[in-house]
């Protein structure tokens, strides 16, 4: 594993899908994350988890000022009924550290060390790997899910503000929603305008507003989560 911040500063990961290695008993439910006790995250294994019937897995990020509990929430219904392992880290700052300082670092660093201890631990579906959030943390999802789409297959962005990359691998499939009254990130700069570039630089995006606010209506989450285990 990397640890040194300028080996991140494009934000590109060092983990990389395998097989269970570390040999670890797998434990089910909701738990820490473990990789940093003082400002950790959360990790939920769906009940009838079984090593020989591999897991969907999806890293969900909160948005500005949120928590673990926030990321959690944005799929845990699903988890049990769908087979999906759901990591939800914590920011190290307020946000996330590209729209804190305009850099990738810390944050990077500590995803990176929390997908590698999932895959080491846990059977994980290499085909269906999403790397989503909400508002700040859907805008965050994109730019990580653009540099690093050859470890995830899916990006999920509700409400996000806005996607760059300073590097790209893979072709990801793209699932963004955004209410058109949103009052915090505004549809047209936003998630309009984040739709049009991801689709001319060829990425194929599946792109619903809906008639609402800066919020995900459970409607939007479900077709979200068939869209992502939907067999491609």
């Amino acid at each position: 594993m990397i640890t040194k911040r300028e080996n991140y500063n494009t934000g590109r990961l060092s983990s990389k899908f395998g097989e269970p290695t570390s040999g670890k008993e797998p434990t089910v439910g909701l738990q820490p994350l473990g990789p940093d006790g003082s400002k950790d995250g959360l990790l939920y294994v769906p009940k009838g988890y079984d090593a020989a019937k591999p897991a969907a897995l999806a890293m969900m990020l909160h948005g500005s000022g949120g928590n673990p509990e926030q990321g959690m929430g944005l799929l845990q219904r699903y988890a049990d009924a769908h087979n999906i392992i759901l990591i939800a880290p914590a920011s190290r700052k307020y946000t996330w550290d590209v729209i804190v300082s305009d850099s990738f670092g810390p944050d990077v660093i500590f995803l990176d060390q929390a997908i590698a201890q999932v895959l080491e631990t846990y059977a994980v579906d290499s085909t269906h790997m999403a790397l989503g959030g909400f508002s700040d943390g859907a805008s965050y999802a994109l730019c990580l899910g653009l540099t690093n789409g050859d470890l995830f297959t899916h990006l999920i962005a509700f409400s996000p503000g806005f996607s760059f990359s300073r590097e790209k691998h893979g072709s990801p499939e793209v699932f963004i929603s955004h209410g058109v009254n949103d009052g915090v990130l505004p549809i047209d700069p936003c998630g309009r305008q984040v739709n049009h570039d991801l689709q001319r630089q060829g990425l194929n995006v599946n792109y619903l507003e809906f008639d609402g606010d800066h919020e995900i209506p459970a409607n939007i989450s479900q077709e979200a989560i068939e869209w992502f285990l939907k067999e491609q």
